[in-house]
């Protein structure tokens, strides 16, 4: 009884909260690189706009980017990954009801004859290090994405400054950079879901070499997303109903079980938690 008293009470305010159905509804996102690359958004968009008749439009750009559309008043929401930059846009008036949505990890990735003997290390600062002594070829986003930040961080955390002919800054989203590491066998730091839905393609050899705390390796890798509305007091043409509605549903029941079944090869891309 107590169980059929949750359903209905769950069905009464999902019933009450939905917004009603908007004629030519769309709903603009800006999102880190991996939410798309991974695949992630090609589960969750056709059932939320099967469900709300709203077209959500992907722009798919690194972090820094995304809130930058978003401060410009591009977008109505923005789904991302870099905790402490989040939290300064709601601060900072641009974002209202920021929310956690998942997680997965970063891993760092590079040839299986690994020339800076990494593998295996559960130190990435230690990792790191290796990689600029060997003067080994490193290919960084380069694109004030959340990656980009997190690589940055345990450059620091090791006392280093990457430079020189092996450390190349691309200015690219996940799967871009992880192709030109590929083809040219060097180094990358990538979220793990982005990895696992480009290890299968033909020809694709990286291997992951340093494990983040998903797989029992560095806590530090550890990457958290999480989803804002973009502040319709500052912005008037904001779609915010819509916007709250995706964050309703993303975090609900349903959009867990879609991120907690979304899998390659029973491995999984990303895990709900919020």
């Amino acid at each position: 009884m107590r169980k059929l008293l949750l359903a209905i009470l769950i069905l009464t305010l999902g019933c009450i909260t939905r917004p009603p159905i908007q004629s030519n509804c769309k709903l603009v996102m800006a999102t880190t690189t991996s939410t798309y690359d991974s695949g992630l958004l090609d589960q969750l968009n056709p059932v939320f706009q099967e469900k709300y008749h709203c077209t959500v439009e992907v722009i798919a750009k690194g972090t820094g980017a995304a809130l930058r559309i978003a401060k410009e008043g591009n977008a109505d929401l923005i789904f991302v990954h870099s905790r402490q930059r989040e939290e300064a846009f709601v601060a900072e008036g641009y974002g209202v009801n920021r929310r956690d949505v998942m997680y997965n990890d970063f891993v760092i990735v590079g040839p299986a004859s690994d020339p800076a003997g990494i593998k295996g290390l559960k130190n990435v600062t230690e990792a790191f290090r290796r990689i600029y002594e060997a003067q080994v070829p490193f290919y960084s986003r380069g694109d004030n994405s959340g990656t980009h930040e997190k690589e940055k961080t345990i450059w620091k955390l090791a006392g280093l400054e990457p430079s020189g002919k092996w450390y190349y800054l691309l200015g690219m989203g996940m799967g871009e950079t992880l192709t030109i590491a590929n083809e040219k066998q060097g180094y990358t730091l990538t979220d793990r879901g982005t990895y696992l839905k480009w290890k299968d393609k033909p020809g694709f050899t990286l291997q992951i070499l340093v494990e983040g705390p998903v797989k029992g390796g560095d806590t530090r890798l550890m990457n958290p997303y999480g989803i804002i509305a973009v502040n319709p007091k500052v912005y008037s043409n904001v779609n915010y109903e819509m916007a709250m509605a995706y964050i309703a549903f993303v975090t609900s029941l349903e959009g867990q079980e879609i991120i907690k079944n979304y899998t390659i090869n029973g491995e999984h891309l990303f895990y709900p938690n919020a």
